[in-house]
C-alpha cells in the first residue's frame, strides 16, 4: 500500500512539473500582445523589439546561476522564486498597458520584461530537476513532458485568451499575470523531492542481453563506481545489489540548462552512442535505457569498458576528453559551435518576436478597413503556429539526430544542416510574402527550423566537450542568443522605424506592408546562408567520428 501510494506521488510530481513548465514558455508569446502594447505606449518598434530582447536576455542569461541555486537549495526554491517572478513582471506591465503613454519609463519596462523571462527559466529548471529525481532510471521519460509542455506553452495562453477574451490586450495580459503565477504556486504543494531511503536497489540478476547497454538501475551514481566498472573482466557480469539507503542524497544535474527545448536529448547520445553502440534486441531494459537522460551524468553498474564496448560496436571511438567553463575559449570547436546557435537562434528570435509586426503591416496594407481585434486574432493564430512547430520540430531532431548516429553512422551536424536550411527558406519566405493570408509559411517555417535547432544542439555540444561539464558548457552556448537575438531585433526595429509615420496622435504606424520590414530579412537571407555553409562544413569535418571499421575477430588477431 505505502509503495502504491509513493508511486502515485511521484506520478503527481511530475504531472505538477509539466504543468509548472506550461506557465514557463511565455516570452515566445510576446509578438502576440507586442504591437498592441506599443501602439498603446507610443513606443517605437526598436523600443519594443528592446523589451522582447529583455525577456530573452532573462531566460537564456540566468540558466548557470538558477541552474546552480536549484541544484544546492532544491526544486521548491526555483518554483517559489519563479512563481513571484512571473507575477512581479508581468502585472506592471499591464498596469502600464491600462495606465497609457508615460505610465512607465522605458527602463523599468525592460526591467519587469526582465523578470519574466527570470521567473519563466527558474521555474522551468525546478520543474526539469523535479521529474528527474522522481524517476531517475526513466529521467528521459519523465522530462520529456515538461519539456514538451513548455514548449506548447505560448499556444496555450494565446489559445485561451482567444476564446475567452479575443482581442483584448489587458485581459491577455492580466492572464499571463495571473495565470503563470497561479499555476506555478498550485502546482507547488505536488512538487516532491524523493529522498534516498524512498528507493531499493532493483535486481539485476536478469539474463544480460548480447548488446551492450547501461544498468538502468542506480539512482545515485558516486565517483568511485567509474573507477570499480575498470575492475571487471566480463561485460556480463552481474553487479552486486546496493543498499540505496546508504547512498548519499540524489542529485539531479549540476548547473542550469533553460533552452526549452534542449534536454530532449539522451545521455546516450551523447556517451554510448558516440561510440555507435545499436540496441536490437528491443527488451523492456533497452527501451528504458533508450529514454536515460541527458540529466544523468556519470557511469555507475553494469557499464561497460570503453574498449569492450568498442570492439563490439565496430565503432571508432568519438569520445573526447572533457573540457568545460573557461577552458572552452582556446577551442576553435565551441568558438564554431557557439556562433552558429547564435546566428540561428538570432535568425529565428527576429521572426519570433515580431511576427506580430509583420501580420500587422501586412494586413493594414492589404486590408485597411480590417479591425484591430481582426489583426489581434491574426497574430495569436501566428504565434500559435510557431509554438507547435517549434515542438514538432523539437522532436524530429532529437529523434533524427540519434537515427543518423545509430543507423546511418553519421554526423549530428546534418541535423543542424536541416535547421539552417528551413531558417534560409523561412527567410526568403519573410522577404517576398506580401499577402497576408500566406503568412503561414514563414510561421511554419520558422518555428520547424528553431524547434529542429535546439532538439540537436545539446548533444552536439556534449559530443564536442563531454557530458560531465554539459550544464556549464551549455549556459555559456546560450549566451550566444543573447548576443545575437538583440542584433537581429534591433535591426529589425530600425528597418520598421525606418519606415513608419508619426500619427496625430503621435502613434507610429507603417502602412507599406511587405516594404515595413523586408530589408531585416534581407540581411538574416544572408546570416542564413553562412549559418549553411558552415553547418555543411562542420558535417564534413566531423565525418570520420561515426564511421564504422570493421570488426576484429579475436581468433584472427
Amino acid at each position: 500500500m505505502a509503495e502504491a501510494s509513493h508511486r502515485t506521488a511521484r506520478f503527481v510530481a511530475v504531472a505538477a512539473a509539466t504543468v509548472i513548465s506550461l506557465a514557463c514558455g511565455t516570452n515566445y508569446a510576446y509578438s502576440a500582445w507586442a504591437p498592441q502594447f506599443a501602439e498603446r505606449l507610443k513606443l517605437t518598434a526598436t523600443q519594443s523589439n528592446l523589451i522582447g530582447s529583455a525577456g530573452n536576455l532573462g531566460m537564456y542569461a540566468s540558466g548557470v546561476p538558477l541552474g546552480y541555486m536549484v541544484d544546492h537549495k532544491g526544486p521548491r526554491w526555483g518554483v517559489l522564486i519563479g512563481g513571484l517572478t512571473l507575477g512581479f513582471g508581468y502585472y506592471p506591465i499591464k498596469t502600464a498597458f491600462d495606465a497609457g503613454p508615460g505610465s512607465m519609463g522605458m527602463v523599468m519596462l525592460i526591467f519587469m520584461s526582465f523578470l519574466t523571462g527570470f521567473g519563466s527559466c527558474s521555474a522551468f529548471q525546478a520543474s526539469i530537476k523535479t521529474a528527474a529525481l522522481n524517476w531517475p532510471t526513466h529521467r528521459g521519460t519523465a522530462t520529456a513532458f515538461p519539456l514538451a509542455a513548455f514548449g506548447l506553452s505560448a499556444f496555450f495562453f494565446t489559445s485561451v485568451a482567444g476564446v475567452a477574451f479575443p482581442g483584448d490586450t489587458s485581459k491577455y495580459l492580466l492572464l499571463l499575470a495571473l495565470g503563470t503565477t497561479l499555476m506555478v504556486f498550485a502546482s507547488f504543494v505536488f512538487i516532491r523531492v524523493p529522498h534516498p531511503e524512498d528507493y531499493h536497489a532493483l535486481a539485476t540478476g536478469e539474463p544480460r542481453p548480447s548488446v551492450l547497454r547501461r544498468d538502468s538501475n542506480p539512482l545515485h551514481q558516486p565517483t568511485s563506481w567509474n573507477r570499480s566498472s575498470a575492475l571487471r573482466k566480463s561485460p556480463d557480469a552481474v553487479p552486486e545489489a546496493i543498499d540505496a539507503s546508504a547512498r548519499p542524497s540524489p542529485l539531479a544535474p549540476r548547473g542550469g540548462i533553460c533552452a526549452p527545448y534542449s534536454l530532449r536529448a539522451r545521455e546516450n547520445s551523447c556517451q554510448l552512442r558516440t561510440v555507435g553502440e545499436s540496441s536490437e534486441s528491443g527488451t523492456p531494459d533497452e527501451l528504458a535505457d533508450e529514454v536515460s537522460s541527458l540529466l544523468s551524468g556519470s557511469s555507475g553498474p553494469g557499464d561497460i569498458e570503453a574498449d569492450e564496448m568498442l570492439k563490439r560496436s565496430g565503432q571508432h571511438h568519438s569520445h573526447r576528453p572533457d573540457i568545460s567553463g573557461l577552458q572552452l575559449l582556446p577551442k576553435i570547436d565551441f568558438w564554431l559551435l557557439w556562433s552558429m546557435l547564435g546566428i540561428l537562434t538570432g535568425i529565428g528570435l527576429m521572426t519570433i518576436n515580431n511576427i506580430g509586426s509583420d501580420t500587422q503591416a501586412l494586413w493594414y496594407f492589404d486590408d485597411p478597413d480590417a479591425s484591430k481585434k481582426f489583426v489581434a486574432d491574426a497574430q495569436l493564430i501566428h504565434v500559435s503556429i510557431i509554438s507547435i512547430m517549434s515542438f514538432v520540430g523539437r522532436l524530429a531532431s532529437g529523434i533524427g539526430s540519434d537515427f543518423l548516429v545509430k543507423r546511418l553512422h553519421k554526423s549530428r551536424f546534418w541535423c543542424l544542416v536541416c535547421s539552417s536550411s528551413i531558417f534560409a527558406a523561412a527567410q526568403f519566405a519573410g522577404y517576398s510574402i506580401s499577402n497576408p493570408r500566406y503568412l503561414w509559411v514563414l510561421s511554419t517555417l520558422s518555428g520547424l527550423a528553431y524547434g529542429a535547432l535546439f532538439g540537436v544542439y545539446p548533444a552536439l555540444v556534449a559530443d564536442a566537450f563531454g557530458v560531465s561539464g554539459l550544464s556549464v558548457n551549455w549556459g555559456f552556448m546560450t549566451l550566444a542568443p543573447v548576443v545575437f537575438g538583440n542584433i537581429f531585433n534591433l535591426a529589425y526595429g530600425a528597418v520598421f522605424d525606418g519606415h513608419s509615420r508619426a500619427e496625430p496622435d503621435g502613434e507610429l504606424i507603417c502602412q507599406l506592408g511587405l516594404e515595413c520590414y523586408r530589408r531585416a530579412y534581407g540581411i538574416t537571407i544572408l546570416a542564413s546562408g553562412v549559418g549553411i555553409l558552415v553547418s555543411v562544413g562542420s558535417a564534413w569535418r566531423d565525418r570520420g567520428r561515426w564511421t564504422p571499421v570493421p570488426e576484429v575477430d579475436d581468433h584472427q588477431a
